[in-house]
């Protein structure tokens, strides 16, 4: 006999918090679409109002993203100074904190200590926490993941992102493109394997473009359609005005292309008629 195969559908919005009008897009996305999980930036200007938000949304899951570049630090800067610019804010990408960090120029007990921080502010919302991931998926990097799931740990959070991204998803950039990929799945391998160990849960899967491109609505069916069995994780970033967004964030990426995608009625009709589970991350076994 045949065993009946369970898909588990767990879109999560990245970034909450981090502006009013990805705020909104979260907001709609929980109301008319597939969207049951979203990680709020602990150092996001509109943190606060994400926080509302999340309270009128109770079917919504909530996690830390955890943040240590593009951001604002919880931390007083002075008590991080490896961590911060003489702006006293983070460094603005990925590549700069990794140089940083392969230097040996960023100290863990700064992190721990932002860390910490960000974490302690999550848990004064009162909102009941689901899991942790990262901003530009700096927790897999080695260390700074041991000292994520200790921040985790310490508010009783047992589930963590694990961004193993296809290689090959999207428009291909060229070798260079290719060379971090491999190195972010790499990463993500290793730590997903602590993960386990340490009883962490995970998704089965990851889905999303990691290079900033959207997720747009054929992309969205196109991993729908080649759902694997187990639960499948889609990073998303959704928005409600592509063009003020890219000016405040900094970022060429269409927002409101994911967030169309999130609410599209014949996405709906296909998860249901794939019976697809939507998910989020305290539902992960």
């Amino acid at each position: 006999m045949t065993q009946k195969k369970n898909y588990q559908f767990l879109v999560n919005a990245d970034d909450f918090g981090r502006h009013v009008l990805i705020n909104r897009a979260v907001a709609e996305c929980v109301e008319r679409g597939c969207l049951r999980s979203a990680t709020l930036m602990p150092g996001g200007r509109a943190f606060d109002d994400a926080v509302e938000v999340a309270r009128a949304h109770p079917a919504l899951g909530v996690g830390i993203h955890f943040t240590l570049v593009n951001g604002f630090p919880v931390c007083p800067p002075k008590d991080i100074p490896s961590l911060v610019t003489e702006d006293g804010v983070f460094y603005d990408n990925h590549m700069q904190f990794v140089k940083r960090f392969l230097a040996g120029r960023i100290c863990m007990e700064d992190v721990r200590r932002e860390l910490a921080a960000q974490a302690e502010k999550m848990k004064r919302t009162g909102l009941a926490l689901t899991h942790v991931d990262s901003h530009q998926h700096m927790h897999v990097l080695p260390g700074i993941f041991s000292a994520v799931l200790d921040a985790a740990a310490a508010l009783h959070l047992d589930a963590v992102r694990i961004p193993r991204t296809p290689l090959f998803s999207g428009s291909f950039g060229g070798l260079g493109q290719l060379v971090g990929r491999l190195g972010l799945f790499t990463l993500a391998e290793i730590a997903g394997r602590e993960a386990a160990r340490r009883g962490f849960r995970t998704p089965d899967h990851f889905a999303g473009i990691v290079a900033g491109e959207a997720v747009d609505e054929p992309c969205f069916r196109s991993i729908v359609e080649r759902l694997k069995p187990g639960a499948t994780e889609v990073m998303m970033h959704p928005g409600t005005d592509t063009a003020v967004l890219q000016k405040a964030c900094l970022w060429d990426h269409d927002f409101e292309a994911e967030r169309n995608a999130i609410i599209s009625p014949s996405i709906a009709a296909l998860l249901k008629d794939k019976r697809v589970e939507i998910i989020h991350f305290r539902d992960l076994e």
